[in-house]
């Protein structure tokens, strides 16, 4: 699949069914996708992949506080939506040259490089996150260290068959664009004048 056909045809899928890509088909597509634009190569990341019976388990985690019992069940059901669910742990390196929020993009980075490639390979996928990524219930599960943060989850099948694909349009981004302007010729420059600003494209 071409890479602008990828970045068209691809969409959030909301059931996802078996089969999933194995561990080593994901961690394969995962060293493709660690390439995606990372300032310092620091890959401030790591995935844990959970399938089977332990979604049960993380639906556990989900519900642990909960308080009534509509919120348990939603919450339990959750990770039964996909047969795997790869759990994005971000792992910033602190005090690093590098600042926080950039580590971050590049993780954001990785993730979208990685949705591209699972769907050029078959498979669908779709970003969930919510109020468990605080969860102390699932981060004691997945034992994560105190300095590192749940991202979300990247639900993984094979799209549902009979799912209607509605074809849509690029995004109207024509007013989100601009072109800086360059400064006034010194010749013709009044005082305080020198500063550039910016021009629309349209």
């Amino acid at each position: 699949m071409e890479l602008e056909a990828a970045v068209r045809t691809r969409r959030s899928e909301h059931r996802l069914l078996d089969p999933a890509p194995s561990d080593e088909e994901f961690t394969d597509l995962l060293g493709w996708a660690a390439t995606a634009p990372d300032h310092g190569h620091l890959r401030p990341w790591r995935w844990i992949l959970v399938r089977g019976e332990s979604r049960a388990a993380l639906g556990a985690s989900f519900a642990s506080g909960a308080t009534d019992a509509e919120t348990v069940r939603r919450e339990t059901r959750k990770p039964l939506r996909a047969p795997l669910l790869a759990t994005l742990v971000f792992v910033p390196r602190r005090s690093h040259r590098v600042p926080h929020w950039e580590q971050l993009a590049a993780s954001g980075a990785m993730v979208n490089s990685l949705m591209l490639l699972l769907h050029d390979r078959g498979f669908g996928s779709i970003w969930r996150t919510g109020s468990s990524v605080d969860s102390v219930g699932t981060r004691t599960l997945l034992g994560l260290a105190p300095h590192e943060g749940l991202i979300g989850w990247l639900y993984v099948g094979t799209p549902d068959p009979t799912r209607r694909s509605v074809p849509r349009s690029p995004v109207p981004v024509a007013d989100r664009v601009s072109r800086l302007a360059p400064p006034p010729c010194p010749a013709s420059a009044g005082p305080g004048d020198g500063r550039a600003v910016t021009t629309s494209t349209r």
